[in-house]
């Protein structure tokens, strides 16, 4: 089974930017602005110095298709990287060397994506990962991890996952079917597409592809859920659904941050660029000032600044904007190998 996200991609990649490589993820240093990882189709790569020049991470991989990143919070020179058919590795000195961490994931994994790593935040060494093959849970930093998958019976692809942050307990997972909800850390999960799925394709797994699932760190019972088919807002905790950005040209969502510092301001990513909302997705705004190609595969924005974010394109490389997205600029891939 080929991941969503992935699948996504190439279609992406038929939008004829092809002058460089598709930037996958962009992870950033939690305390360190200087610091940045970025995974393009065949590396992973980071800059020490905000940009000026970049080094290959990627060596010590028997797969280097890296999908999903996490920096430890608490201890930033642990990073994870999930990959495309090698399920997780795991360095401990900022990306230099790499060991492997499947134990107790399924065999099956050897063909599965690793889509998203989340972590509990009252414990950096307790995570959850997103994958083809579920939801999996380690309490001791990868060492061991364990499938999570009670209640979701009508799926088996995981592609995000959301955490309430003022209830840590309370996860969001975004699948290839709609959304399913857990109060218990992912002991069992509910299904919560109401709204959502259409009633006739409830029970069909390809019902709706959710992309991105973020819980408002301002109002914990409202969830926006990113699809391949428009944007989705429950205010109920999952209760019911209603969709939100008809107005949008492009209905394919990838990418999307909830703004830390701002109430009610979320970005999106896809297709037609960036757009930002700053009414809870009532009315948007396209902000691609600056870039040279709209097709934006991934959005971040900084711990430390929040006017700042960053963008991967799919085929002009990678930008950066200091002024919450109104103005865009390229940071040039120099140095890299």
């Amino acid at each position: 089974m080929r991941s969503l996200l992935l699948a996504v991609l190439c279609i992406f990649s038929l939008a004829g930017c092809n002058r460089s490589d598709p930037i996958v993820l962009i992870q950033l240093h939690p305390k360190n602005p200087d610091i940045i990882y970025i995974a393009t189709n065949d590396y992973i790569y980071k800059t020490r110095d905000g940009g000026q020049t970049w080094s290959n991470l990627s060596r010590g991989m028997s797969h280097s298709r890296v999908i999903a990143m996490a920096v430890d919070p608490a201890y930033p020179a642990t990073v994870y990287a999930g990959t495309k058919g090698d399920a997780v590795y795991k360095s401990h000195d900022g990306g230099q060397r790499w060991a492997s961490m499947r134990t107790g994931l399924d065999d099956a994994t050897i063909s599965s994506v690793v889509n998203q790593f989340l972590f509990d935040p009252a414990d950096a060494q307790h995570m959850f990962i997103a994958t083809t093959m579920g939801v999996f849970e380690t309490k001791n930093g990868g060492q061991q991890w364990t499938k999570r998958m009670d209640g979701m019976k009508e799926v088996l692809m995981v592609v995000t996952l959301g955490m309430d942050p003022t209830r840590p307990s309370f996860l969001y997972a975004g699948t290839s079917g709609g959304v399913y909800k857990s109060i218990d850390q992912a002991g069992h999960w509910e299904k919560v597409n109401n709204g959502l799925v259409p009633p006739d394709m409830v029970k069909t797994s390809r019902a709706l592809n959710v992309t991105a699932i973020l819980v408002d760190p301002y109002e914990p019972e409202t969830v926006y859920a990113a699809t391949l088919a428009g944007i989705y807002k429950t205010v109920d905790g999952g209760k019911s659904w209603k969709r939100i950005g008809e107005s949008l040209a492009d209905q394919m969502i990838v990418g999307m941050v909830l703004d830390r510092t701002r109430r009610g301001v979320l970005y999106i990513t896809g297709r037609d660029g960036v757009h930002r909302s700053d009414d809870g997705g009532l009315t948007w705004k396209a902000i691609n000032k600056g870039f040279s190609s709209t097709n934006v595969r991934a959005i971040a924005q900084s711990d430390i600044d929040s006017n700042v974010f960053y963008a991967g394109t799919n085929g002009s490389g990678l930008y950066r904007s200091q002024d919450a997205g109104e103005t865009w600029e390229a940071m040039p891939m120099a140095g890299g190998g």
